[in-house]
């Protein structure tokens, strides 16, 4: 082997390996020169891109400025005036402090910067292309910093391969700049691409005011406000209730120092404080700022400074969770209660307790200690419909249409249990609340309940034992074994399946009246996102005036309430596939926990069940059946 010699490398070469640790992408350009334009005291900011910011990148502000004889030094690698010694460097405060951006960006691009010091009278610009000053001189402009970025790595065409789409990098820089914006109130941002204004934001407004221009109106509503203290750290934000829920955790942003930061310990434990109240799939929203003593974080472990490092991270992980959980409980005791009094911060954003009550579920709390059965017999859980009810004007619970027919769900059961298609409409009727079937409306119970126990499952050798702790079936399996049955987990495999079956099939049941639905811009991208699978699902849409989408044709299997909540489930970030949607519907659609069966009831839900395909796992993955075998149960007494 030849033994290469150590050497010097040359200057452009350093200034690309450095470029590569601290612009990754377009987006990367937008951060670091905004943090450049906040740390100079901005009050206003307006970024410009064109081709997802591979043509241009423009920053304009109204900071200080830069001193004309400082604009090379700007540019030249580890030149700053924001730290000094290793005292600065370690209680450093300002953003963009290492001195690396500029000559990093000028390195890969064709880099101009005019500026004007406040104070003086003449502007003066430098323009860098290939990390070489190539022009300078006096420039008019009326104060603050103008810089832009042009043909970014047009000499680096490897780095140009691993770009996304435009779109795709444009929103990039969008969401880089709305969560600087959240953390920087007093400041107006505004934001363009391929000539068109995404958003302008005006100085000085609220957070919620903010949150309302990037997340729909719904999240909005629904996020609480939170504030926690304990010695020199305070954890304050908003968080959203877990009723709105949603199957991604990107509307999660996290701010140390008014820092965006992407850290596992802030996420993890944002989401210790809903335990117990999501499912594993389930994120929340938030918007967390973390502030501490400088000496007690590190902001110095990543080249883009989206990481960081804490000095006591049990502490952190505590008041983050503790703050959170807080408001929480005090909102859901608030629902248990009645109570419409204010407990701490704890107030949705822009709605009343009485509306955020409405529009959530219920907490397990607030259930009566002993419910009455669901449905009075077999007869009416067979032919109702588990999907999301609605209300009416009272507050009555519209059981909406049945979604599939008698033989979709009862196949596998047995003829006698069965009832004819005019019994059913004359006991529950298409549209009929609850309220209005009367006692003795009802059909009697069948013979099951008073036969004796155990009860056999039909299609199956199972056999039904009981229900235990008003949530568990117990069974005695085919093999001899014993067996317990979470009744909400394999409801919720019953109505996935039959989501799944009978809304792929891509046939669709036009509306004589189309449903127009005004979205949020967000909305509108995820639309175009998903627009495929509504289709295949059995949706006739189409998208008028940017805004406006108008559903002209739904899933047979729908009916119009049902198939407009999931299309607004669909576009508000609720799931990140129908698939996922399915999932989520089903576990509110599915029978809950805590909820006494009739016998009636518990066989025909273990007759549907026996019937679906991979059985043994709710849509989240849970198992449905637990068993012990006879060793089992002797091991347990100590038999063996």
């Amino acid at each position: 082997m030849s033994n290469p010699k150590i050497h010097v490398l040359p200057a452009a070469l350093r200034n690309q390996i450095a470029a590569g640790e601290v612009v990754e992408r377009p987006s990367s350009v937008v951060k670091e020169l905004v943090e450049n334009s906040i740390d100079a005291g901005s009050t206003q900011v307006d970024v410009i891109i064109d081709r997802g910011g591979q043509g241009l990148i423009s920053v304009k502000d109204n900071g200080i400025g830069v001193a004309a004889d400082e604009l090379r030094l700007a540019v030249t690698r580890h030149a700053t005036s924001k730290i000094a010694n290793i005292d600065d460097l370690i209680a450093v405060t300002s953003f963009g402090f290492r001195g690396e951006a500029l000559p990093s960006i000028g390195s890969v691009s064709r880099f101009k910067m005019t500026s004007c010091q406040k104070g003086a009278t003449e502007g003066w610009f430098i323009f860098v292309e290939g990390a070489e000053v190539a022009d300078e001189g006096p420039a008019a402009i009326p104060g603050g910093t103008s810089v832009e970025v042009r043909d970014l790595f047009y000499n680096v065409p490897a780095r140009l391969k691993f770009l996304k789409t435009e779109s795709t990098e444009a929103r990039r820089c969008n969401q880089v700049l709305f969560k600087m914006s959240l953390a920087n109130l007093e400041a107006g941002f505004s934001f363009t691409s391929n000539g068109k204004e995404q958003f302008r934001l005006a100085q000085g407004q609220s957070l919620p005011e903010r949150l309302a221009v990037f997340w729909p109106r719904n999240i909005c509503e629904s996020m609480l406000e939170f504030s926690h203290e304990v010695g020199e750290m305070k954890v304050h934000g908003c968080a959203g209730i877990p009723a709105v829920a949603q199957g991604r955790g990107d509307r999660i942003v996290m701010f140390v120092n008014g820092r965006s930061v992407q850290d596992k310990l802030l996420l993890s434990a944002i989401r210790g404080a809903y335990k117990g109240r999501l499912i594993s799939r389930e994120y929340p929203q938030a918007v967390l700022f973390l502030e501490l003593p400088p000496e007690m974080v590190d902001v110095n472990v990543h080249p883009a400074k989206m990481e960081v490092r804490f000095q006591e991270e049990r502490s952190v992980f505590s008041i983050i969770r503790n703050g959170i959980a807080q408001a929480l409980s005090r909102y859901e005791l608030g629902i248990v209660e009645g109570s419409h009094s204010t407990h701490g911060n704890e107030q949705p954003f822009t709605q009343s307790r009485d509306t955020a009550k409405k529009n959530s579920a219920p907490s397990r709390a607030s259930l009566p200690i002993e419910p009455a059965a669901k449905f009075s017999s077999w007869n009416e859980f067979k032919n109702t419909d588990f999907s999301v009810e609605e209300e009416d004007s009272s507050g009555a619970s519209i059981v909406a249409q049945p979604a599939r027919s008698d033989s979709d769900f009862t196949a596998g059961v047995s003829a006698d249990r069965c009832y004819e298609p005019e019994m059913i409409r004359e006991e529950v009727g298409n549209y009929g609340t609850r309220a209005e079937i009367k006692p003795s409306d009802r059909q009697p119970e069948t013979h099951f309940a008073q036969a004796a126990s155990p009860f056999k499952v039909s299609g199956s050798s199972i056999e039904y034992l009981g229900q235990v702790a008003d949530t568990y079936l117990v069974l005695k399996l085919p093999n001899g074994t014993l067996g317990l049955l979470d009744q909400h987990a394999a409801h919720e495999r019953i109505i996935y399946e039959n989501m799944r079956t009978l809304r792929t099939r891509g046939e669709s049941r036009p509306l004589a009246i189309p449903i127009e639905l005004a979205l949020h811009p967000s909305e509108v991208q995820r639309v175009q996102e998903l627009w495929e699978e509504l289709q295949a699902a059995g949706f006739m849409l189409e998208l008028e005036g940017g805004q406006n989408l108008s559903m002209r044709g739904i899933p047979p299997g729908l009916e119009t309430g049902e198939a407009k909540e999931y299309l607004r489930g669909a576009v508000d970030g609720q799931a990140k596939t129908l698939d996922d949607l399915w999932i989520m519907l089903s576990c509110k659609s599915a029978i809950k926990a805590n909820q006494p069966l009739a016998v009636d009831e518990c066989l025909a839900l273990l007759e549907a069940w026996v019937q679906c395909p991979q059985r043994e796992y709710c849509p989240h993955g849970r198992p449905v059946l637990v068993s012990w075998s006879s060793l089992d149960m002797e091991k347990l007494f100590k038999r063996k």
